[in-house]
């Protein structure tokens, strides 16, 4: 196991400076000096030539590339300061550090997705595992159908609906809004509801209907099928066997959804107006700040790997067939 883990690290870093690089040079290729981009419309060729030298755009891009890469790890000197490492850069919008400007962003993001994540789990592995359980009976069929239809909606749809009716219509509920956990428990928790119970809902069909179907195929394993000849009761058959063979599935979809919600949830934070992550990454494009937009990336870039690698771990603790191999 700790090998694999060491092959997966050493696989991920050279991901990831790949990916820096890729991103690097991809920019680069844009025909129009970041130094303008940095000053503005209304800025002199004077000043365009002291951001070009504070920023090190006057040296070869090969030579900007490695330095990029030893701040990341050392940190670097600009002429707004010393940014520490992890540093990406300095913003061309706010002139910020990308990285103070993306951990600024993160505890959001980390909300919505924490919160999102353990309602549509608890119900949607609930809802699934209840209907491969009463499989056939009314029971089945009203949870396969209500997954079906809440399926269908999607966040930009949904979200104004709950937001036209809960905030807008009756007031029973507040706009949307981030406090942060440890400043205000309860306001973090009324102020992310709706978007947490939107997301829920969206998530929790979708791993409802997973959790059903892999379960149902579990069942009619030859292993299952010989636990039951044995005569062990349904309840710890249904649990002990099928449950554990079907959380494969589960895990992969789960880290694919996890690395989308923690790079930025796009849409999510658009729709009721939260900045967070996804936002920051949206108008930073549109802001044509490149130093901003390529750290949002690698910071996505990043989290994908982490899961992934963590999705794999938990293949092996799930299957032993895995840690055997």
């Amino acid at each position: 196991m700790l090998q694999f883990l060491i092959r997966r690290l050493t696989g991920a870093v050279a991901i990831m400076f790949l990916i820096a690089a890729f991103t690097f040079f991809l920019f680069y290729t844009i025909p129009q000096d970041f130094a303008e981009l940095a000053c503005g419309k209304t800025c002199t060729k004077e000043n365009i030539a002291v951001i070009r030298e504070n920023l090190g755009l006057d040296k070869p891009i090969t030579a900007q590339f490695w330095e990029f890469m030893g701040g990341i790890v050392n940190g670097r000197d600009f002429a707004v300061g010393h940014c520490p490492a992890p540093c990406l850069g300095v913003s061309f919008s706010s002139n910020e550090f990308v990285w103070d400007s993306i951990m600024d962003r993160f505890p959001l993001t980390l909300s919505l997705t924490v919160g999102g994540l353990v309602i549509f789990l608890t119900l949607g592995l609930g809802a699934g595992l209840l209907a491969a359980w009463k499989r056939g009976t009314i029971i089945d069929k009203v949870v396969s159908g209500a997954s079906m239809l809440l399926s269908s909606f999607q966040i930009y749809f949904l979200g104004p609906i709950v937001l036209g009716i809960m905030v807008y219509s009756t007031g029973w509920m507040e706009n949307p809004s981030y406090v942060p956990f440890t400043e205000d428990p309860a306001g973090w928790v009324v102020g992310l509801l709706i978007p947490w119970a939107v997301m829920a809902t969206i998530f929790t069909a979708q791993y409802t209907r997973m959790a059903r179907s892999t379960m149902i195929e579990q069942l009619q394993e030859e292993h299952v099928r010989t636990a039951r000849a044995k005569g062990m009761k349904q309840r710890y058959v249904f649990f002990r066997y099928a449950w554990r063979g079907s959380l494969t599935p589960i895990v992969t979809i789960l880290g694919m959804d996890l690395s989308g919600l923690l790079a930025g949830a796009v849409v999510t934070e658009f729709t009721f107006d939260l900045p967070g992550i996804g936002r920051l990454a949206v108008n930073s494009s549109l802001d044509k700040d490149l130093p901003l937009t390529m750290g949002v990336m690698l910071f996505g870039a990043f989290f994908i790997l982490i899961l992934n690698i963590l999705v794999d771990l938990a293949y092996a603790y799930i299957d032993p067939r895995v840690r055997l191999a």
